[in-house]
């Protein structure tokens, strides 16, 4: 019969396991004031977005003045030039809240007048699935399927990767000792 240490222990890792596939929400560009013109070419919000990973079922969240500004999901094409005309999703409730729900790009733009064309924008790309269920690192797009920056540079990832596998790791070790000294 096992002891109830080595249940715990057990348990532990299944927590663990548990808790590094669920779904997140990003507040975009990290705070409140995020979706606006950004002040210079390196404060985008497509900086934000190489610095985080992003996975099927995860959530954007923007906060905004819903009187001055929108949030529109647009094609990749919509994106580049700027087109508001025929946007996938409008949003504009001042509380957006985006589930993706699929891996790949998207793409989002202001709806205020001009200000996409100031770099108000966004290309978010999530991780397939099959990243997601073995916590390898999503592989980098190649320059020709995906105009502008969006994936996570891969020292950041790659230490969450690390952090996770020696953890679990460690807790086996651990249980290996307990199951000995048994």
């Amino acid at each position: 019969m096992a002891s109830p240490l080595f249940s715990s222990l057990v348990f532990l890792v299944l927590i663990l396991i548990v808790r590094s596939s669920e779904a997140k929400d990003f507040l975009v560009g990290g705070n409140t004031e995020a979706w606006k013109i950004p002040s210079s070419p390196s404060k985008t919000l497509n900086h934000w977005a190489e610095a985080n990973r992003f996975q099927v079922g995860d959530s954007l969240v923007w906060k905004y003045d819903d009187q001055k500004d929108s949030v529109l999901e647009v094609t990749r094409e919509h994106y580049l030039s700027c087109n508001t005309s025929s946007p996938i999703a409008e949003h504009e409730d001042g509380n957006t809240v985006v589930k993706l729900p699929r891996a790949g790009p998207y793409f989002f733009i202001s709806g205020a007048e001009g200000a996409c064309e100031k770099g108000e924008k966004l290309i978010v790309v999530v991780m397939s699935e099959r990243h997601r269920r073995f916590g390898g690192i999503s592989p980098a797009p190649s320059p020709m399927e995906y105009d502008g920056p969006a994936m996570a540079p891969m020292s950041g990832g790659r230490k969450l990767t690390v952090g996770i596998k020696g953890s679990l790791v460690g807790v086996l070790a651990v249980m290996g000792m307990v199951v000995t000294i048994l």
